[in-house]
């Protein structure tokens, strides 16, 4: 058996040695390949295998951490001896025996791991990546670079730790995307379309690669041939299609429990206020089948559970890892995330969801006499501190008299998360999923996102002032 049950308890005794209010080990063997095809050819295939440890004790409120890919029982211990000795001489304590640790196994998670990638042919895989470029060859002239990547990757995980926990999950990923380059000889503009989630090789069974190569290349054109958008205080209609970056980046990254534990968020110290309009719920789910930011256990060894930040309005939940917990005594909750063995856990969103409303999304559109209707979001940037955030509109139409008109283009929301969030007036029937990989502290963790249509009813919009400057 891989790391033997007894080793474990001895590791985490040893961690303790020095005092300690909470130790943990952290094992993963971790294979990802990539498959990478630009101008027509496959460029890429690169497989990479990761398998060690991350010990981690966190004494008197710090987090004392190291990592190794020596697996021996002797080097483990070892490891475990000097993390506990050094935690010791920065808390100036005394080294004792540590704790009798005693571990209990959790049963398996419900979400399954899906088709293996590993036993897949890499031809097939090559298939999907020339299926997209093949598509795109001689579609248009504007279209100057086109690039197809497959990635999956498959973990085994198990964690260990001083509540007594034994916890194991067995993970499987993939993602493809194409990216696309157009330009007139003027003006450039990039197109993007990701498709992907747990589950492996699964996720890729009912795509067609040429469809999402396509789509991609709309979305260029598309605004690559549109004016510039107008800029001022509108209203502007988030489609359900827009992807969740609204709700990642302006509302989760201020609920993570280690930015409201220092105060480094907007909405620290608000529990059981409003900060959302009364229409407006929003929950974090790791339970979801088959979304990129599910999982059976976090990487603390909490099992995954719902949880609901914002209930009508009234915040009711921060997102906690195991030391926030310690530090401010909230809730576990499931969402301590790392990297990989070589990072510790910090508090991290999964699959962040505004949930539904009552609202036609058609109406939603015609209720606005002038405004933007947002169908694809860009990147964004939120200062937590504030909430105030900056985002880009990757596809943006006008709405005049309630109709949909032309694409206009290099169009951004400027705006403060809670101020948004209690202006909303409308929210959809409807609900569409985005994905990613988010970046916070030096680590990236799969995530999803969510939401329906929304009507913000008035928002900075970025873009050509009245005199046509940007």
């Amino acid at each position: 058996m891989i790391l033997d049950p007894s080793l474990l308890e001895k590791v985490i005794s040893l961690l303790l040695s020095s005092g300690g209010e909470f130790a943990d080990l952290y094992y993963q063997d971790m294979t990802a390949r990539q498959v990478e095809a630009e101008s027509g050819q496959i460029e890429r295939i690169s497989t990479i295998r990761e398998k060690g440890v991350g010990l981690r004790l966190i004494r008197q409120g710090v987090t004392h951490f190291a990592s190794t890919v020596d697996l021996a029982p002797d080097s483990l211990l070892e490891l475990a001896s000097a993390l506990a000795s050094g935690a010791g001489m920065a808390g100036k304590g005394q080294k004792g025996q540590g704790r009798n640790i005693q571990l209990t196994e959790l049963p398996p998670g419900p979400l399954p791991f899906g088709e293996d990638p590993a036993g897949i042919p890499l031809q097939d895989k090559g298939k999907l990546v020339m299926g997209a470029l093949n598509a795109l060859k001689g579609f248009d002239s504007r279209l100057t670079q086109t690039k197809a990547i497959y990635r999956d990757s498959s973990q085994s995980i198990l964690i260990a730790n001083s509540d007594g926990v034994l916890a194991r999950d067995s993970r499987s990923y993939g993602v493809f995307l194409v990216q696309v380059v157009v330009s007139d000889g003027s003006h450039m503009q990039v197109g993007y379309e990701p498709v992907g989630g747990t589950g492996g090789y699964s996720v890729f069974r009912d795509m067609d690669p040429a469809e999402v190569a396509m789509t991609a290349v709309r979305r260029a054109l598309t605004i690559l041939e549109a004016p510039e958008a107008p800029s001022g205080k509108m209203p502007v209609v988030l489609s359900s299609e827009a992807g969740g970056t609204m709700v990642h980046e302006a509302v989760g990254h201020g609920l993570e429990a280690d930015l409201t534990g220092q105060h480094l968020s907007v909405y620290a110290g608000k529990l059981g206020q409003q900060v959302a309009s009364s229409i407006v719920t929003v929950v974090d789910d790791p339970t979801l089948p088959g979304r990129r930011g599910s999982y059976n256990i976090d990487d603390e060894g909490v099992p995954a559970e719902k949880t609901v930040l914002v209930d009508k309005g009234i915040l009711k939940a921060y997102m906690s890892d195991k030391q926030s917990v310690l530090r401010d005594g909230i809730p576990a909750t499931g969402n301590g995330r790392r990297q990989s063995f070589r990072h510790w856990p910090i508090p991290r969103m999964s699959n962040t969801i505004i949930e539904p409303g009552k609202d036609d999304p058609d109406e939603i559109v015609r209720s606005v006499d002038r405004g933007l209707l947002v169908l694809k979001m860009g990147g964004g940037q939120v200062n937590t501190v504030t909430g105030d955030f900056v985002f880009e509109v990757s596809e943006g139409y006008m709405i005049n008299g309630g109709e949909v008109e032309g694409p206009v283009r290099g169009a951004t929301l400027a705006g403060n998360g809670p101020e948004v969030l209690k202006s909303m007036d409308m929210v959809g029937t409807d609900l569409g999923f985005g994905l990613g990989t988010c970046g916070k502290d030096g680590q990236g963790v799969p995530v999803g996102d969510a939401q329906p249509t929304l009507r913000i009813p008035e928002i900075v919009v970025g873009g050509r002032d009245a005199e046509g400057n940007s």
